[in-house]
């Protein structure tokens, strides 16, 4: 079959494409470019409209107040954000080896119309505070299908993509699917001035026809890999790894700090400063949304200075921005309170970009490493390859258990001393944690080879490929 012929020929039972090989430049340039970006499009989309289900009850939550008949607590709302979070976490892992098995179209089908089930159910029961609350967690539970779609998304388009394209499809499939968070949080925003916090349903109902669109698209203008494999002795090789575990450990406190703020955000105005719906839904959207756009910007920091580097201050300021608003809320400034909390959202997106920078170059100075050792060289880099692809999706889903460790640290703070100031405190501490690992494992200086070797000094000047690019 010749590369031209792929996108000609007909194709087996539900649009699998057996002939792929997108670092080939004739088939490329011919045939592979064009197939290549269709899916990339088609998937943004679909992950933008999965990313916004699993971010809809960091709003609805916002409509639950007395004057809409919900009595529930500050604890019991957290609790609920919490749940979503989770659940979305924990499928990341088998979303990922659900592409190769399922196939990337079908997947991505399959998991839009997944969510029509929670979002219809949003729009009955939300029109009902008689709802026992164990219902409403188990319907925030299935909403948090939507938070695994982005490691099938991403796990999908990784496939399509030759190595030199890799990072910046990548970048923009996540950030579509990370906007996502921002654009629930702007219509919902939209539903409140409109029609009033009465009518949050209103928000659940317009995300329906949303869902069918995205299916649509995906049942029209994607394909299936039938040369995607699911990987998973890499993901259990990754998984011995200590590099998986302190990068997993970094990235809860970049990825976890985003979604985790994203979700509670809102609740925080409302229960330290008595925000209406409305005025929380007018702020609530801006830090999601910005750290998102910025997320770029951390790995071009990241190219330029070194992904340590860049990752470690980048934590220093995180820890002076969470002490920026525990001084707001013992002031009782909302002004300072919501800047430090932007200037929070910010340094997360920063840090996001920076810490999954590190992780490729992290490997390919292992791989070096072997290399010295007398390991050959193609064994080496192939095998590292491997497992830092494996890593990159595991991390991605041990960040998202960040979002649930910071709600339910509020959760806590709520119920043992009435507000959210101790939890502030927590995270102010796990920051500075975060920057002794990064300062201890990537940039100290090694006493000697086998210390370098060991530590894998990223950024380190004078050790190039160990992470500084």
């Amino acid at each position: 079959m010749t590369a031209q012929s792929t996108s000609t020929q007909p194709r087996p039972r539900g649009r699998w494409i057996t002939h792929w090989e997108p670092e080939d430049p004739a088939f490329w340039n011919s045939t592979g470019r064009g197939v290549a970006n269709r899916n990339l499009w088609a998937s943004i989309f679909a992950e933008h409209i999965g990313f916004s289900v699993w971010s809809l009850w960091s709003v609805l939550t916002l409509f639950m107040t007395p004057e809409t008949g919900f009595d529930y607590t500050a604890a019991q709302k957290f609790l609920l954000v919490s749940i979503v979070s989770l659940v979305g976490a924990v499928l990341r892992v088998p979303y990922t080896l659900a592409v190769p098995r399922f196939g990337g179209r079908n997947w991505t089908l399959i998991s839009a119309c997944a969510l029509l089930v929670p979002t219809a159910l949003a729009v009955v029961l939300i029109q009902r505070p008689d709802t026992p609350f164990w219902l409403f967690l188990l319907l925030a539970a299935t909403a948090g299908l939507g938070g695994g779609n982005f490691s099938s998304s991403m796990a999908n388009i990784n496939s399509f993509f030759p190595e030199r394209s890799k990072g910046w499809a990548l970048g923009l499939n996540a950030g579509g699917g990370n906007i996502g968070v921002a654009t629930a949080q702007l219509a919902g925003l939209g539903v409140i001035a409109a029609f009033g916090a009465a009518q949050g349903y209103l928000l659940a109902l317009l995300y329906i026809p949303l869902l069918l669109l995205a299916a649509a698209v995906a049942w029209t203008r994607m394909d299936n890999l039938a040369g995607a494999r699911a990987d998973a002795g890499a993901q259990i090789a990754a998984a011995k790894d200590r590099h998986f575990w302190i990068m997993s450990f970094l990235y809860i406190g970049t990825f976890g700090s985003f979604i985790g703020f994203s979700f509670a955000f809102g609740l925080l105005l409302q229960n330290q400063f008595d925000r209406t719906p409305l005025e929380a839904a007018a702020v609530t959207f801006l830090g999601p949304l910005l750290g998102s756009l910025i997320r770029p910007v951390g790995g071009r920091l990241a190219d330029r200075f070194g992904g340590a580097r860049v990752t470690l201050w980048n934590f220093a300021a995180m820890a002076a921005g969470t002490g920026a608003i525990v001084a707001a809320s013992l002031q009782e400034s909302l002004v300072l309170f919501t800047a430090g909390f932007i200037v929070l959202f910010l340094l997360t997106g920063i840090g996001n970009g920076s810490t999954y920078k590190m992780i490729p170059a992290i490997y390919a100075a292992e791989a070096e490493n072997r290399i010295a050792a007398g390991v050959p060289a193609e064994e080496a880099r192939a095998e590292h390859k491997r497992i830092a692809g494996a890593v990159l999706g595991l991390v991605g889903a041990a960040g998202a258990l960040g979002g649930v460790g910071i709600n339910l640290v509020f959760r806590q703070s709520f119920l043992s001393f009435g507000d959210a100031v101790p939890g502030y405190v927590a995270f102010l501490v796990f920051y500075l944690v975060c920057v002794a690992v990064v300062y201890r494992v990537y940039l100290r200086r090694p006493a000697g080879r086998a210390a370098a070797a060991a530590r894998v000094p990223v950024g380190e000047p004078g050790n190039k490929g160990a992470g500084a690019r």
